[in-house]
């Protein structure tokens, strides 16, 4: 475990650092800098139930005390977070947490405690749940999973994922642990496609229970790596249909196996790397030497380092619609865009690229007329401005206006709201787009690419 804050290690400069300037309200923002970093995470299952249901003991008197802890890490999943949830953050200092959603029978349990902030939380409940008065009584409270969009460094986002998945071993329990797996994979693969993922939580699975197969469903399907099996394992998946590895209950080893799982993957524009993995089995206790829960937690060590030739910008609109990148496709990374087009009137309603090897990536909807730039040769786009205002109590974006290197413009929708400026660093384009879309285009950034690379 390492109980100091991991931050930035690294911060080295490819083109100009970003500067903000704030003027005649708007907000404009140049080039941004690759960096490499460390960050640290948790998952804890804390037993938070009403002392009559909860199992882990006296969560009243013990959850203020896991607090008190918690700032060992960077990034911390909890599940469970229920009843006691108050004097949980009251004892935490943590600057950025998600707000509760409820104590038992009403929440989900389920909170995101980062030094880095976030943005675009989602909860979602299982489709399926079984169990009401036995079974892990599943059905009493809408467990399900949370999603978040973490910014650890200017540029470099990681989709965070903390699940709770339905309890027991009988087959109706099984069937929809399976259904929860599932509906989580299917979520991933919409909104965080070509973003690194890193999926922490309680899965109620293990390797070896055939009935889970976690990972056919969520490892295999996601092209996700286990932080245990790695680190501890040597990439070794235990078979199913053995027993189970209970081992010693605490230790980090390969033949103790947790249902509390850490899975990561890396994204187009940045690498992640597991330098450790932890059973928390000493520092969560009392005085007395008890475990705080009646579930160890588990923690990780991750360095990160964004791609040199490929970078984010900075985010701006709302949370509305579905998540989107352009780096779902290998074209931006392999190809030079010829074209781009933007939709819009009163606001921009969709924006697409076409690439060199014939690869057209679009994203938004079918409103509006469309505006289209044709690029030639030594052409390419330079600069994004963005407008943001609020349209039916949520911000979407206005306009869209983008500029290259030869100063020819491509404007869609009304310059109306506040606005950010994307100039792209020296010796590098813009290649694509990131953000939310649905209708129209809520959110939005731009994806920059070095020209060496084209």
């Amino acid at each position: 475990m390492s109980k100091l804050k991991n931050k930035i290690l690294i911060f080295s400069i490819l083109g100009l650092v970003t500067t903000l300037i704030i003027a005649n309200n708007s907000i404009r923002v140049s080039a941004k800098s690759t960096s490499t970093g460390t960050f640290s995470i948790l998952s804890y299952n804390i037993g938070g139930l009403p002392d009559m249901f909860s199992s882990s003991g006296d969560p009243k008197n013990y959850i203020p005390q896991i607090g008190t802890k918690l700032y060992s890490y960077d990034l911390v999943n909890v599940q469970e977070d229920f009843n006691y949830h108050a004097s949980l953050y009251a004892n935490d200092t943590h600057t950025y947490r998600t707000p509760t959603s409820g104590g038992a029978g009403i929440g989900d349990g389920l909170n995101f405690l980062s030094d880095f902030s976030f943005e675009d939380i989602d909860r979602e409940t299982w489709i399926d749940r079984y169990g009401l008065f036995d079974r892990g009584s599943d059905e009493l409270t809408p467990k399900g999973f949370l999603y978040n969009q973490v910014k650890v460094a200017e540029g470099v986002y990681i989709d965070v994922y903390n699940l709770h998945a339905d309890a027991d071993t009988d087959p109706k329990s099984e069937a929809a642990r399976r259904s929860n797996l599932n509906q989580l994979a299917t979520y991933i693969e919409q909104y965080s496609q070509g973003h690194a993922v890193i999926v922490f939580g309680d899965t109620n699975c293990r390797y070896t229970r055939t009935e889970d197969n976690l990972k056919t469903l969520l490892v295999d399907r996601l092209d996700m790596k286990d932080v245990w099996i790695e680190k501890i394992r040597n990439g070794s998946y235990p078979e199913m249909g053995e027993e189970a590895l209970l081992g010693r209950p605490g230790e980090t080893s390969a033949d103790n196996e947790v249902v509390d799982k850490i899975f990561y993957r890396s994204g187009a524009g940045i690498t992640l790397n597991p330098t450790s993995y932890q059973v928390e089995n000493t520092y969560f206790t009392d005085s007395e030497g008890n475990q705080l829960s009646d579930h160890y937690p588990i923690s990780s060590n991750f360095t990160y380092t964004s791609n040199d030739s490929l970078t984010y910008s900075d985010l701006w609109g709302g949370t509305g619609g579905i998540a989107f990148n352009f780096l779902r496709n290998t074209a931006p990374m392999i190809s030079k865009p010829v074209s781009v087009a933007v939709r819009g009137e009163n606001r921009v309603d969709a924006i697409s690229m076409t690439y060199a090897d014939g690869t057209v990536l679009s994203n938004g909807g079918t409103g509006g007329t469309e505006k289209r730039l044709e690029l030639n040769n030594d052409e390419y786009i330079t600069k994004a401005v963005i407008y943001k205002n609020t349209y039916k109590g949520a911000d979407r974006i206005f306009y869209l206006g983008l500029t290259t290197n030869k100063g020819r413009v491509l404007e869609n929708g009304v310059k109306s709201g506040t606005a950010l400026t994307l100039t792209a660093p020296t010796g590098t384009y813009i290649a694509g787009f990131f953000g939310r879309a649905e209708i129209n285009i809520d959110k939005i950034g731009v994806i920059y690419k070095t020209l060496a690379s084209v």
